[in-house]
């Protein structure tokens, strides 16, 4: 159990340390290209994945709140609860974790979510992120891989 809250504050704390430094360094909107197809750009997200909900007048902060707060509790006990077998699991939790408690910092402290990768190619770009929206990320695909390849019903009964 320490080793995956031990790996969710990593991520918490590498992603609020990045997000300090974009803010320190950088006025909002401003870019700074990195190579060609990856440039930083310091924007605000005052809603969730892909802007959803960011023009919703406000509330949604708190609903967000409320959400990242639930879902960081569950998690935290699905984590506590597991064997300790189910490592890529907890793996895959402690990533989405840290993700989400990342995010809900900003939300809670500055009201809306420090973004600041911005992947693109010549004119369009991806929704621009950071490092919790990442850890987020890959702990979705490593939940989704121990799904498909460890847990076959076959080898649990």
């Amino acid at each position: 159990m320490r080793l995956w809250i031990l790996i969710a504050t990593i991520v918490v704390i590498l992603d609020q340390f990045s997000k300090w430094l974009i803010r320190a360094m950088l006025d909002l909107y401003e870019a700074i290209p990195v190579f060609p197809g990856l440039q930083i750009n310091y924007v605000q997200n005052l809603g969730a994945a892909f802007s959803f909900l960011s023009s919703a007048g406000g509330w949604q902060r708190w609903f967000f709140i409320a959400l990242s707060l639930l879902a960081s509790i569950a998690i935290v006990i699905w984590i506590y609860r597991l064997p300790t077998q189910r490592k890529l699991e907890a793996l895959g939790l402690s990533l989405v974790l840290g993700g989400a408690v990342g995010n809900l910092v900003d939300r809670v402290w500055l009201g809306y979510v420090v973004d600041f990768i911005d992947v693109y190619y010549q004119s369009w770009h991806w929704p621009v992120f950071n490092i919790a929206d990442s850890a987020i990320t890959v702990g979705v695909m490593i939940l989704i891989v121990d799904i498909l390849f460890y847990q076959r019903p076959e080898l649990n009964q």
